[in-house]
């Protein structure tokens, strides 16, 4: 990826995104592998237990749970009781889903955060059955209501240690990979744009001068959370030079996994695109070099003095802070 980006999601990120009481892999574009109807995602499902069994919930899925059960509760290993099977279309291996979640500390009682319920808490993550996401909840269906509890965990080179954690975790929905807003007038001037039917877009260069600040032009306008300065982000996007109109770095090929980064990892150009926007836009922006990679000589493969066009979809936001109490 051409894009100044950071490699992986924050530290506490991460604890959101991936569950502080399971490892993954984080951030840098990676995704989970999904081998198509091959790929097991119900059967990664954790099985059930006393400890995970041994939990009782109030509380509607979709909405913040009360869970008690007698401390300290002694938890040996990973497993999951589900309390509520959801309806509708259950999710499959490489999907993007919502979730939202409570944790408790299994030694105390006490509850530790309740994250995902209110927009730009927790970011959009892929689900696999090889990743915790998979494991938590299964093939699950959205509305589905998972009680997990986590044995204790030592530190390694990459990791704190933790002590054993109960999460009730609910299964909000999938979240689309290409934008979904309300399709906007074209602005004068700005590259057209064309959408293939997975919402991959055609940028086509007007025959004018490239213009000298930076454009942006709303595409769709979405409703979802408006996206802050610093937040991570997760985003398809297709990138061209207004010099030739080729196409220099994309989401949109291998099959179109969606990128994660903060906003402020970008150039200040590809941030305007970004930072005001809500959840479910997509925005197409020109970057004149100052906004850029700057002047100097343009050639095949810096983009130094170049003018360039994104097209962004903005798929989910999770707040710089979210989760910190």
């Amino acid at each position: 990826m051409r894009l100044r980006r950071i490699t992986a999601l924050s530290a506490a990120a991460v604890s959101i995104v991936l569950l502080a009481g399971c490892s993954g892999n984080g951030g840098d574009g990676a995704s989970p592998s999904a081998s198509g109807a091959a790929a097991d995602l119900c059967g990664a499902q954790a099985a059930t237990g006393a400890a995970s069994e041994a939990v009782t919930v109030t509380g509607d899925p979709g909405t913040p749970s009360e869970a008690t059960f007698s401390a300290p509760l002694d938890i040996s290993d990973l497993q999951t009781t589900v309390i509520d099977e959801g309806a509708g279309d259950a999710v499959a291996a490489g999907d993007f889903i919502s979730y939202a979640l409570t944790a408790y500390s299994a030694d105390s009682g006490e509850k530790l955060v309740t994250v995902g319920y209110e927009p730009g808490e927790v970011m959009p993550a892929q689900i696999s059955p090889d990743n915790p996401l998979g494991q938590l909840l299964g093939c699950g269906k959205p509305g589905e209501r998972v009680v997990a509890t986590f044995p204790a965990s030592e530190a390694t080179d990459t990791t704190q240690a933790s002590g054993a954690e109960v999460y009730i975790v609910d299964l909000l929905g999938t979240v689309p990979t290409a934008a979904w807003g309300a399709p906007q007038e074209p602005t004068a001037g700005m590259p057209a744009v064309e959408l293939a039917e997975n919402g991959a877009p055609t940028i086509t260069i007007p025959d004018a001068a490239a213009p000298t600040e930076t454009q942006v032009a709303t595409l769709k306008q979405g409703d979802g959370y408006v996206v802050q300065s610093g937040d991570y982000v997760l985003i398809q996007y297709s990138g061209v030079r207004w010099s030739n109109g080729e196409v220099f770095d994309e989401t949109w090929k291998e099959g179109g996994t969606p990128y994660a980064g903060a906003t402020t990892s970008f150039v200040a150009g590809f941030q305007k695109a970004l930072e005001g926007f809500p959840v479910g836009s997509q925005v197409e922006v020109v970057i004149p070099p100052a906004d850029g990679y700057g002047e100097g000589e343009i050639n095949d493969t810096d983009l130094k003095g170049e003018t360039l066009v994104f097209v962004v979809d903005i798929l989910g936001a999770q707040k710089v802070n979210a989760g910190q109490q």
